[in-house]
């Protein structure tokens, strides 16, 4: 099957999931994809998704990018998720030590260039992980930012070479929380003290009331996105 031929099939079950449940996509992807993982970032859209596949599927691999640049608080909810779930996370690191990068490149790269800081302690980290797997799930929204707008529940992920499932893309922040709280889902602490959206500590800052939940990253900078997502 070539290229164009995955795609179409690929969309016609985007439009065949428009209007599924997260679950239900996920039990579809699940069983359609067992050799699937979950890329888990621990801020709210994935703690709700990881809530989620603990109940359908809680042997699915969920990894992380350990960039170790990451805030305490984010290591602690891996932690306190792992002993809430009885789960392990595969943890994902970049071929590089932070010394190594900055004998290489500098001190704080993610300064004089962030997208070389992102490819390095993420980009590359994803590519080796998603080459073992069919397919991946995110907990990317379309709401979130206007490169993820257009974002379908299904697609074929073109960046990495395979499927790629959204399961959450067409809900709301007040959607995801409504989850969290119901099923009393614990999450980044974080979140409390005005952080939306949150990255590694160096390129993430509070958001103040009235901007754009995303304008604590790489705040000052034209970069929007890690490179993780086309």
């Amino acid at each position: 099957m070539n290229l164009f031929e995955k795609e179409a099939l690929v969309n016609q079950k985007a439009e065949e999931l428009e209007h599924a449940s997260p679950e239900a996509i996920l039990k579809y992807a699940v069983e359609t994809f067992p050799n699937i993982t979950f890329a888990c970032s621990f801020g709210a859209e994935d703690v709700v998704l990881v809530d989620m596949l603990q109940k359908i599927s809680p042997n699915t691999d969920v990894f992380y990018l350990d960039t170790d640049f990451h805030f305490k608080e984010t290591y602690e909810t891996r932690d306190k998720m792992m002993e809430i779930y009885g789960m392990k996370f595969v943890q994902m690191k970049p071929e590089i030590t932070p010394e190594e990068q900055a004998e290489q490149f500098g001190d704080e790269l993610w300064k004089s260039d962030a997208n070389q800081c992102c490819n390095i302690r993420k980009v590359q980290p994803l590519t080796k992980v998603l080459s073992r797997y069919d397919a991946w799930i995110t907990g990317i929204r379309r709401d979130q930012a206007p490169t993820r707008a257009n974002s379908k529940k299904v697609e074929y992920d073109t960046k990495f070479g395979l499927i790629k499932f959204n399961p959450i893309a067409h809900w709301t922040t007040e959607d995801v929380w409504n989850y969290i709280r119901e099923n009393n889902v614990y999450y980044n602490p974080l979140h409390d003290n005005n952080y939306p959206s949150i990255g590694c500590e160096y390129c993430t800052r509070q958001v103040m009331p009235g901007e754009d939940p995303r304008a604590g990253r790489w705040s000052g900078q034209e970069k929007t996105e890690c490179g993780l997502h086309k």
